[in-house]
């Protein structure tokens, strides 16, 4: 059990942390403080919420494979938001599924991750999550090429290519930036960071080799389903499937 001062003393670095972000970005004219406030009151509920149907899911394996899926709802629907992709939002979904179910299947029929709630809701998350800012990002980054070098398309058209292809020719590199952050957390695991599912099982009280075989493995599985993710995306706002019900570009941080 944790003591009432450790609460207390969680509960004032969380509302600092809080403030100092909100403060930061009114005070540089980054936006107004509600997203930060928000975000974080949302956090405390959904964990709390999350952490009492989790206890409860890993005692029955079938609610598990529930449990992925509406992770998978969730992360469509955020990705549809941000992508502001209104009912085309619903393709967002083939490409965070697209790596990342093939990715489960595979480390489950090897054995590298036993068929557990306990392993399997917080790799799927990982890899779902992933899988979410990829396609979330390089939605985004595709689509507002495709709007603002809509010469260069319409040139490419003129010369004979196909729309898909002339599409391709202007989004694939801008899509491609949003694999920048995974390969940097490939590049410097280790040296910048130790990612969860490495500090996750040293407090478990795993060995130190296990930990990062385990880590090594999730990080390259993310770093495949993202590369999968931004590929379809390119494939879907190339062919149509995928475009903003608004055309406005702006960033909404709420």
């Amino acid at each position: 059990m944790i003591a009432v001062t450790d609460w207390v003393r969680l509960l004032i670095v969380c509302v600092v942390f809080t403030v100092a972000a909100g403060a930061i970005a009114w005070a540089t004219g980054l936006t107004t403080p509600k997203p930060f406030l928000s975000a974080a009151a949302r956090a405390v509920l959904q964990l709390a919420a999350v952490s009492a149907v989790i206890t409860f899911v890993l005692r029955h394996l079938g609610l598990v494979g529930v449990f992925l899926v509406v992770m998978a709802v969730v992360a469509t629907a955020t990705s549809a938001a941000r992508t502001r992709t209104g009912r085309r939002g619903i393709w967002v979904a083939v490409a965070i599924l697209i790596g990342t179910v093939p990715a489960l299947a595979l480390l489950i029929l090897i054995g590298l991750l036993p068929v557990e709630g306990i392993a399997l809701i917080p790799v799927g998350g990982i890899l779902i999550g992933g899988a979410m800012t990829a396609t979330t990002l390089s939605t985004r980054r595709a689509l507002d090429a495709l709007r603002d070098r809509h010469g260069e398309y319409e040139a490419a058209l003129a010369l004979g290519f196909l729309e898909p292809a002339a599409a391709r020719l202007i989004i694939r590199y801008p899509a491609a930036e949003a694999l920048l952050p995974p390969l940097d957390q490939t590049r410097t695991v280790g040296l910048v960071t130790l990612p969860g599912a490495f500090v996750g099982m040293l407090l478990g009280g795993a060995p130190v080799w296990q930990a990062g075989a385990l880590q090594l493995v999730v990080l390259l599985a993310l770093l495949a389903v993202e590369v999968a993710a931004v590929a379809t995306v390119v494939e879907l706002v190339a062919r149509g499937l995928l475009r903003r019900a608004s055309q406005e570009g702006e960033v909404r941080l709420t």
